[in-house]
């Protein structure tokens, strides 16, 4: 297929989703994720997927992106995975000067606190929030959180980062450098690794979060070719409306993730690819400040299985996602349903007639209060089994281009967001 012209593929797939949308504290043990409070929302998200060895004696600069304009952040430290305590010694939060560059803007670095302390430990299967840090940032700034917590277990992010927009890290050399403005003390950049840091909130004009639970396809993997994730164009696109219109975007993807309980498909430690969606869903999404919204993109790893673990049947899947679905409306919000993305199995192989009957149960059962149909909006219609060569990385996840598409695609009416 000839590539189209930017312009021209959002209003197709403006108008294709149109169409296919259906409506329907002090230093010590600390304790778990704290309240939701008035007037925050969750700035940005990088859900934690498992421990992978021991700090070494030195501070990891994150970097996440700010989906909203914000001010007095909040910052959530995790240890879901550690066998033992998260022992933090220094946090520090500032505004990153430019893309790659360990640096902070002069004057935005400010020390963390927990309750008071500059020190915090966090149980095993904890998290903590930071108390209030009086900094503001605008949508699109990217927000640089060092944290100093030599010998702890590492609960990280590692992901095939997109190519822009790209949470990562910087690591020091020896000792604690929180305080480094400059960035001199900091090795190169690391794309896609984050250290124990999964959300920061903020007060905010904003009307709320929505928050993008699923696997690698929301994560970014395979998103080259020049653009951000299908959540980050989202979040741009909502950026366009007045502030007290908008809404944050919290991404809380995770690659090899599965929608059921079950053997993680790629590894046996289960330590690559997160907790199985229902088992991260109070964690990485009811928790989370300000929620409102939540969309499920989830389902391809399940049905694709692997060498650790069999190909899910329909029930399977589908009876995930309606847990999921009682969850959140349980807890008060409402919830998206996304179709599943073709995944070249081949028409009438059982796989094929698994995601088939998955989606019919996404556009048809009601349990969603509305549908992305993900699936009409990518496939290719000379062959439905497999999307479009423009907007394809691989057999399971979109380009670049294709992500554009996905969030070019999303009517904001979904969220009650008119222009």
């Amino acid at each position: 297929m000839a590539e189209i012209g930017r312009r021209g593929r959002r209003a197709w797939a403006l108008a294709a989703a149109a169409a296919l949308v259906v409506a329907l504290g002090a230093p010590g043990p600390a304790r778990a994720a704290g309240p939701a409070w008035p007037g925050q929302v969750t700035l940005t998200e990088s859900a934690l997927q498992g421990v992978h060895g021991t700090a070494p004696d030195a501070t990891v600069r994150n970097v996440l992106t700010a989906t909203v304009a914000g001010h007095d952040l909040r910052v959530r430290l995790s240890n879901p995975f550690g066998a033992t305590p998260l022992a933090v010694r220094a946090v520090s939060v500032g505004r990153q000067r430019a893309a790659g560059d360990p640096a902070l803007w002069p004057g935005s670095v400010r020390a963390a606190t927990f309750r008071g302390a500059h020190r915090v430990t966090i149980a095993p299967g904890g998290s903590v929030w930071s108390d209030p840090v009086r900094i503001a940032v605008r949508a699109g700034d990217a927000v640089a959180v060092s944290v100093y917590a030599p010998g702890a277990p590492v609960n990280d992010h590692t992901f095939p980062p997109p190519e822009t927009k790209t949470p990562g890290s910087f690591l020091s050399g020896a000792g604690d450098a929180t305080g480094d403005v400059g960035g001199a003390a900091y090795g190169e950049f690391r794309p896609g690794t984050l250290w124990w840091v999964d959300a920061i909130a903020a007060d905010s004009l904003a009307r709320g979060t929505i928050v993008a639970l699923g696997d690698s396809i929301t994560d970014g993997y395979g998103a080259v070719g020049g653009g951000p994730r299908w959540t980050d164009v989202l979040a741009e696109r909502i950026n366009a409306l007045p502030p007290w219109r908008q809404l944050s975007v919290a991404n809380a993807g995770i690659s090899g993730n599965t929608v059921s309980v079950q053997p993680n498909p790629y590894d046996p430690t289960n330590q690559c690819c997160g907790p199985p969606a229902p088992l991260r869903l109070e964690r990485d999404v009811l928790s989370l400040p300000g929620v409102r919204y939540v969309v499920l993109l989830e389902g391809t790893n399940d049905i694709g299985g692997g060498a650790y673990a069999p190909p899910a049947p329909a029930e399977q899947v589908i009876g995930a996602m309606r847990q999921i679905a009682d969850r959140v409306h349980a807890a008060g919000k409402k919830i998206v349903g996304a179709t599943i993305l073709p995944m070249c199995n081949a028409a009438g192989s059982a796989k094929e007639e698994t995601r088939l009957a998955v989606n019919r149960w996404i556009r048809t059962s009601g349990t969603f209060d509305a549908v992305l149909d993900f699936d009409a909006v990518l496939r290719d219609p000379a062959d439905p089994t497999v999307m479009r060569a423009a907007w394809r990385d691989d057999c399971y996840h979109p380009n670049a281009a294709g992500d554009r598409v996905l969030g070019d695609s999303i009517p904001l009416r979904v969220f009650g967001l008119t222009r």
